[in-house]
């Protein structure tokens, strides 16, 4: 697996498949294994790009306090250094404001933009509560996990999956010092001044059901950039869990027009 230094921080990244180049920008949780339920779905087309954000893994990870900007200056080092050219750029929750960066910053890098229930400015008071909910309960790795499941899923997948399935998925989610990092950011996250700035095709994801951050976020994600297009999808935060087949037909079917 490459590794790659941007800054203080050791990036590793996955290179899977063949064809053009697709980033997947993870959200918090574990990191790019987060995207296993989906891979398959697109290397057999495309050359997947798996990049390990900071704060997603102790031993690759910098001191240098988390950003947006720091993770996007991360993705985009990653489509540099895999020299695929332009790329097309999904980011999942954390991910997808970290994706629209890449697309306002570095503009040359992105051929096309899918931020997927992703939250753009920090004035929802239900993120911030959540945020210092989610904190609070760290001390208990238990109850962090099932929080964190809570928060993931919506309560008909739940239903649907069963309690057995329900009770492993509390596992996904530890409360590693880094991943706390990661979830702070979430409640400072501001990029209102950078989505006019995308020129990206874009299609945005929400979720119906979300219970991380609600669609309402996803909703203005999309009116911040301007000409975007916007779907909803009945699922809770971990869309391409719960809807994969549609999920996967969304991304597929914008990033493969002309």
């Amino acid at each position: 697996m490459p590794t790659i230094t941007v800054g203080d921080a050791r990036i590793p990244y996955g290179v899977e498949g063949t064809g053009p180049a697709l980033v997947l920008v993870h959200g918090v949780g574990s990191g790019s294994a987060m995207w296993d339920g989906v891979l398959d779905r697109f290397t057999g087309h495309r050359t997947v790009l798996l990049p390990d954000l900071a704060g997603s893994d102790p031993a690759a990870d910098g001191i240098a306090p988390l950003t947006i900007e720091t993770l996007a200056a991360q993705v985009a080092a990653v489509i540099e250094d895999a020299g695929t050219g332009p790329a097309d750029v999904l980011g999942f929750s954390l991910g997808a404001p970290v994706a629209a960066a890449v697309a306002a910053l570095r503009p040359a890098l992105v051929r096309r933009l899918v931020p997927v229930a992703g939250v753009a400015g920090p004035d929802d008071e239900y993120i911030r509560q959540m945020v210092t909910t989610w904190l609070a309960v760290a001390g208990d790795a238990d109850a962090f996990g099932r929080y964190s499941t809570l928060l993931a899923y919506s309560r008909a997948f739940m239903n649907r999956v069963g309690h057995e399935v329900v009770e492993q998925a509390h596992a996904f989610m530890e409360p590693t010092p880094d991943r706390l990092r990661q979830i702070d950011l979430v409640r400072r996250v501001d990029i209102r001044n950078l989505l006019p700035r995308i020129v990206a095709p874009t299609l945005v994801m929400g979720a119906v059901h979300d219970a991380t951050l609600p669609v309402e976020n996803h909703r203005e994600f999309s009116t911040g950039i301007a000409g975007s297009e916007y779907v909803e999808l009945d699922s809770g935060h971990v869309v391409m869990l719960e809807r994969t087949d549609e999920f996967v037909k969304h991304v597929e079917d914008f990033l493969s027009r002309p």
